[in-house]
């Protein structure tokens, strides 16, 4: 299957993608500032490590979320 450029695709696939990159994009975000918010002790691990893990696409947010965090940051 041959690689597809941006070129190639329909107005509807283009919006599709770019919905789906800036939904990622602020997942990220939005994790990477949990993260720079929360005190050591709130944290399961070191927050270096989970602010590398963040920035893996889809997994490291949601990884974040379900395993990284302690109790609430407030």
């Amino acid at each position: 299957m041959a690689l597809r450029r941006w070129s190639d695709l329909s107005g509807r696939q283009r919006a599709v993608l770019l919905g789906v990159g800036v939904v990622q994009w602020l997942l990220a975000a939005r994790a990477w500032w949990d993260l720079a918010h929360r005190r050591p002790d709130q944290v399961h691990g070191r927050k270096g490590v989970w602010a590398a893990v963040i920035g893996v696409n889809w997994i490291g947010p949601l990884a974040w979320y379900r395993w990284g965090r302690v109790g609430s940051s407030r």
